[in-house]
Parts: C-alpha cells; structure tokens; sequence
C-alpha cells in the first residue's frame, strides 16, 4: 500500500526489489548512484511530515527560509 510518505520511492522497491535501477523507473540517480527524489515529492504540498524508522519518529520540517529540519 503506497501512502504519502512510500509513494515517491514505489519504483524502488517495486517487482524488482529494493535494488532495482532507479533509471529504468524514471527516478534520477544522485552522486554515487543513490536513489534521487525531490523534497516536494516527499512533503507533497505539506509544510512538515512524519518519518517512522523502527521505533523512531522523526520529523521532516521545512523552515520559511526553505531549509529542512530533521528533528527526532
């Protein structure tokens, strides 16, 4: 199931695994040939989001200076 925060890395971890070339999905590579997104793709319009990471909860806040926080 896809929701706001999965749906810009779906290709990644499509039929192909979490392995599969980003280029042959249409996500650009970053240097080293990391997956590549957009920070727009990942806060879709909201102004801060929520990151669960096993047991962790982060949150990912954009400033009005156009800056990102990651706070735990």
């Amino acid at each position: 199931m896809l929701n706001a925060l999965t749906a810009p890395f779906a290709s990644l971890t499509g039929a192909h695994g979490p392995h599969a070339p980003a280029q042959a999905s249409g996500q650009r590579l970053g240097d080293g040939g990391l997956p590549r997104t957009t920070s727009g793709a990942l806060l879709q319009g909201a102004r801060e989001l929520v990151i669960v990471h096993g047991d962790a909860v982060y949150r990912l806040r954009l400033t009005a200076q156009g800056k990102l926080i990651l706070t735990k």
